[in-house]
């Protein structure tokens, strides 16, 4: 069964494509390319005229040169593990999939740096730097199925960014392929960065200024311990406290993770971890380091979690208990799978403190629109994850839970905050946009995307 093609010289373009990258590289059949009508966003879906699969940042090159001869709108896609319609093919056109493109180019361990395609899945490169005592820090939820492509144009997150950084902090180069089709590295080197920080622009611009093929990564030493504890409160209030307290004494841990009673519950009726599905709330916190001062560290996290009131603090003895704990927190989003047919992630900001306070409104937001609303997050940065359930078929409950997201993401930006931490902006959060910049403001982003597409149709319909 044919796609009903909709957009102009889009068959004369398929036929050079296929010239470029060859019949076995190119789908256009419409079973097929139902895999490619969303990302993780599922609430808005459209389907691809094309999908189109280069191995080399010269193939990228030529397909991008070829849909701008046609006039053809295109857009890059990694694993489709974006929650923003981030990769939503929103004119139709073309999309260019980086899934091939996977190889680990260099590996330097004395330099720490590694060089990847943008296809490579996060995990698989943390996978290749087994035994080099060197890993990629940014550890996104997705990591087993994310590629480092995505990561970069997103500036992903992840639990242990409250220590390390996101995205932005650990890449050093890239290689990108401008809507002309040129090809351009940037950065690359441990100097400083002299000139303009292309590297900088093109971190977290989702796409839309051009196709990242190659990226150059900065590594980091493995810690020589750690010590991971999942520490259970009666409120969601409490564990907040805690995390300020946290860091108000001066203690960075790796990571500072919440899930609150529904979570725990979903994730306890799927999994069976023997999590405390009558609790409040629970705090997984992770603190590494040197041997000789990470147990401190830890004996101090225990008691500011036992002042501010845990019931009960379990702590991983082994390599095999942590890695229990972070199954656990990193397997949430296969609960909620498993109770309902649709969920929207949201990714929303607040300044620490305000963390009592933006979930207080959450939980009565979902009371207000009727929604089933779920929350586990990164406590420690401030970033929310409230996960929304939603049945596609139910219209009425459709515009519900677009609605308390859209609340819920504007009292984000009223406490101080932003609409995204990790996800990025995509199709999602464009309305957003004019209450967090100036009219100027915006205007810029505008000048500076045509600056780059000139007449491209390059992932029209992202951000602005």
């Amino acid at each position: 069964m044919q796609t009903l093609f909709s957009t102009p010289n889009i068959s004369a373009c398929i036929s050079e494509l296929t010239g470029i990258v060859g019949a076995g590289r190119i789908i256009s059949e419409e079973a097929e390319l139902l895999v490619y009508e969303s990302d993780g966003y599922l609430v808005e879906r459209q389907l691809p005229e094309v999908v189109v699969f280069p191995l080399t940042t010269e193939e990228v090159a030529r397909v991008i040169k070829c849909c701008g001869r046609y006039d053809v709108p295109c857009l890059p896609r990694g694993a489709g593990t974006s929650l923003a319609g981030g990769c939503l093919p929103v004119n139709r056109g073309v999309i260019i999939s980086l899934a091939k493109m996977i190889r680990v180019l260099e590996i330097d361990v004395l330099n720490k740096t590694a060089y990847v395609e943008a296809g490579l899945l996060n995990g698989e490169l943390n996978r290749a730097l087994s035994g080099t005592g060197l890993h990629f820090a940014p550890d996104p939820s997705s990591a087993h199925a994310s590629t480092l492509g995505g990561n970069v144009a997103t500036n992903a997150g992840g639990p242990h960014t409250l220590k390390y950084g996101v995205t932005s902090n650990h890449v050093l180069g890239l290689t990108v392929v401008l809507p002309d089709g040129e090809i351009i590295k940037t950065g690359g080197t441990h100097a400083p960065i002299t000139g303009m920080d292309l590297t900088g622009l093109f971190v977290g611009s989702e796409g839309t200024l051009g196709i990242c093929t190659e990226i150059m990564l900065k590594l980091t030493c493995n810690p020589q311990s750690y010590r991971t504890q999942l520490a259970v409160f009666e409120s969601v209030a409490q564990a907040c406290e805690v995390v300020s307290k946290i860091i108000g004494n001066g203690l960075l841990p790796a990571a500072l993770e919440l899930m609150d009673q529904a979570m725990l519950r979903a994730m306890e009726e799927n999994f069976h971890f023997g999590l405390p599905v009558d609790a409040g709330a629970i705090l997984i916190i992770e603190v590494d380091g040197c041997e000789v001062s990470i147990e401190e560290q830890a004996e101090e996290v225990v008691a500011l979690c036992r002042q501010g009131g845990a019931r009960e603090i379990r702590v991983a003895n082994t390599a095999i208990e942590r890695a229990e704990l972070w199954k656990c927190r990193k397997q949430a989003f296969g609960a909620i799978g498993r109770l309902s047919s649709g969920f929207c992630t949201q990714d929303g900001v607040v300044p620490r403190s305000k963390l009592p306070e933006i979930l207080a409104y959450v939980e009565a937001v979902a009371q207000k629109y009727q929604v089933r609303i779920f929350n586990v997050f990164h406590a420690g940065d401030g970033n929310i994850h409230p996960i929304l359930l939603f049945d596609e078929r139910d219209a009425d409950l459709m515009q519900r839970m677009k609605q308390a997201s859209h609340d819920i993401l504007v009292r984000c930006i009223e406490m101080g905050g932003t609409v995204t931490g990790e996800h990025g902006i995509g199709v999602e959060k464009r309305e957003f946009m004019p209450l967090m910049f100036s009219a100027a403001t915006l205007e810029l982003f505008h000048e500076l995307r045509v600056a780059f597409t000139k007449n491209v149709k390059l992932s029209p319909g992202k951000m602005l």
